[in-house]
């Protein structure tokens, strides 16, 4: 992995009524609300650009490296 990039696993809900939402929980675990439902990586889409926004990078710095068909999924960003 390169200098300066952080890996992070994220929950993420699909096809949420409560999203696009990012909540932080006690011990900083990231759950993400999307109302995406999880066809054609449309949830994964959105969950990263939702991640992006959530974290102040640009999207080109958040990448799925695991999880794709998961609801725990590991981005790296940076």
């Amino acid at each position: 992995m390169a200098t300066g990039t952080t890996v992070v696993s994220v929950r993420v809900k699909p096809g949420s009524r409560k999203g696009p939402l990012v909540e932080v929980g006690d011990h900083g675990e990231l759950t993400v609300y999307v109302p995406e439902r999880a066809v054609d990586g449309k949830a994964n889409d959105a969950v990263t650009r939702l991640l992006a926004e959530h974290l102040g990078v640009p999207r080109s710095q958040v990448a799925l490296v695991g999880g794709a068909t998961a609801r725990i999924k590991r981005f790296r960003v940076g």
